[in-house]
């Protein structure tokens, strides 16, 4: 198995140096960067294979570094857990919805960081469901599963690979309801850390970036009470 590279960005050194040596000691290659300039020069040039963002850092932002790294489409689907000072559940929101694909508070667990950032790992290296076509067309809606683009009315979407996976798994089961929980074990798998709230951010996020309009939803629909589904008509 080729060993993974992961890029560790924190303005404080003892965090940077504790997470590398232990990450280090489960196998992996480990990248280091102490601002958000030097984090966007090491994603271009090193290509890591996750990265582990703290979201306060001088210069340019965890946050900027983040939303940089989304909208260009050789990094879009880069992994990345955001870690930040801040516990209050706004802050944790922000993190997902400028597209972390996890989140973590200082003071952490080392520990919990390895399992996170194995579980994150796993996520991005699944292959796309065998049984499902190549592309996807659906109202103006086309996905193309082998090359993960998805177009709505000829205009390309760019989509986080957590939304990607959340989409490739409704247009897999159409007309089904599925609740937050069995999304969150269809879609985010063994990730013991991740709250039901986070469906509900990806599904918003998601509807952002593919409905025409995102407040009366064409493609992904609630069904109160219960959970979400891909229209019935697909």
């Amino acid at each position: 198995m080729t060993q993974k590279r992961i890029l560790v960005a924190d303005d404080e050194k003892d965090i940077v140096e504790l997470v590398a040596y232990n990450l280090e000691r489960e196998g992996f290659s480990v990248l280091k960067a102490l601002d958000g300039g030097s984090a966007l020069e090491s994603i271009r040039r090193d290509k890591p294979d996750l990265v582990v963002l703290d979201l306060m850092m001088p210069g340019v932002s965890g946050t900027e570094v983040c939303r940089i790294v989304r909208g260009v489409p050789e990094t879009a689907n880069l992994p990345i857990i955001m870690l930040t000072a801040k516990s209050e559940p706004v802050d944790r929101i922000l993190g997902l919805e400028i597209g972390a694909d996890d989140y973590l508070t200082k003071p952490f667990h080392v520990r919990e960081l390895i399992a996170r950032v194995r579980a994150v790992l796993r996520r991005s290296d699944q292959h796309p469901d065998e049984s499902l076509p190549d592309s996807f067309d659906f109202q103006g809606l086309h996905v193309d599963l082998k090359a993960y683009r998805v177009t709505l009315e000829g205009r390309e979407v760019e989509l986080s690979s957590r939304e990607f996976k959340l989409l490739q798994f409704f247009i897999g089961h159409p007309g089904r309801v599925y609740s937050r929980e069995q999304l969150l074990d269809r879609v985010w798998g063994d990730e013991s850390f991740v709250e039901p709230r986070t469906v509900d951010v990806h599904i918003s996020r998601l509807r952002g970036a593919i409905e025409p309009d995102p407040s009366n939803p064409r493609y992904i629909l609630t069904v109160r009470g219960i959970g979400y589904k891909f229209a019935d008509e697909a």
